[in-house]
């Protein structure tokens, strides 16, 4: 299975999201990381360091990095232009499985603005007579989830992955962005966090995701996992 999991900036997939990939690549699952800027307007770390961060994370998780420019740190934008340029990549890869940021309000408008572009390019990608992606056979990805950044806490999530197991090696891919962890205890608020949701379902720890579509089952007794006895 092709799994297309898209961040803002070096760190957004990592920190939000790096368990699931791992556990995925772990399962042969093919994980490409698309990350839409190079941190240029951050404080803490060139774009030069920045890249080498998530390079070196991506070797970690076991997953593909690319880099897709589209306007730059603090400049990516929901516009048609946007969402047309990932649904390009979407075309190129053929995922089944798309992760993108959730698009909620936050504190970083690039957030929102690549939640809300991953959202439309989903659709946008199927669609056979859009005339930029003609040169590109359209594709139809089967489930887009959405995962929390760092400022995003506290909603509650429609799905629960418990990534219990799998903390150490997300310890190892955090520590990767030394450039943006010396300036904040990013390890220790997502896997507060995390264990805080694990609690919850009676796990170690745990990572929430949000669904764009209803998720589709043929019948009830096909969900076998669940928190209620906890």
């Amino acid at each position: 299975m092709n799994i297309l999991a898209v961040g803002p900036h070096p760190d957004d997939l990592e920190f939000g999201c790096a368990p699931i990939l791992i556990l995925e690549a772990a399962k042969q699952n093919r994980v490409k990381m698309l990350v839409l800027s190079k941190g240029e307007a951050g404080t803490s770390g060139t774009p030069e360091v920045r890249t080498a961060e998530s390079r070196e994370a991506a070797r970690l998780i076991g997953a593909e990095l690319a880099f897709l420019d589209v306007g730059g740190d603090c400049h990516i934008r929901h516009t048609p232009e946007t969402s047309i340029a990932i649904a390009r990549e979407i075309r190129r890869e053929k995922p089944e499985i798309v992760l993108a940021p959730r698009p909620d309000e936050n504190q970083h408008p690039d957030h929102v603005a690549v939640g809300r572009c991953v959202r439309d390019a989903a659709r946008l990608a199927r669609f056979g007579g859009l005339a930029e992606l003609r040169d590109l056979a359209p594709h139809a990805i089967g489930n887009l989830y959405y995962y929390a950044t760092t400022q995003t806490f506290g909603a509650k999530p429609d799905i629960i992955v418990d990534i219990s197991g799998f903390e150490t090696q997300w310890e190892a891919v955090i520590a990767c962005h030394k450039s943006q962890i010396k300036t904040k205890d990013y390890p220790r608020l997502v896997q507060t966090h995390a264990r805080a949701l694990g609690a919850a379902i009676g796990v170690p720890s745990a990572i929430g995701l949000w669904v764009n579509d209803p998720v589709r089952i043929a019948s009830i007794s096909d969900l076998t996992l669940s928190s209620r006895h906890y």
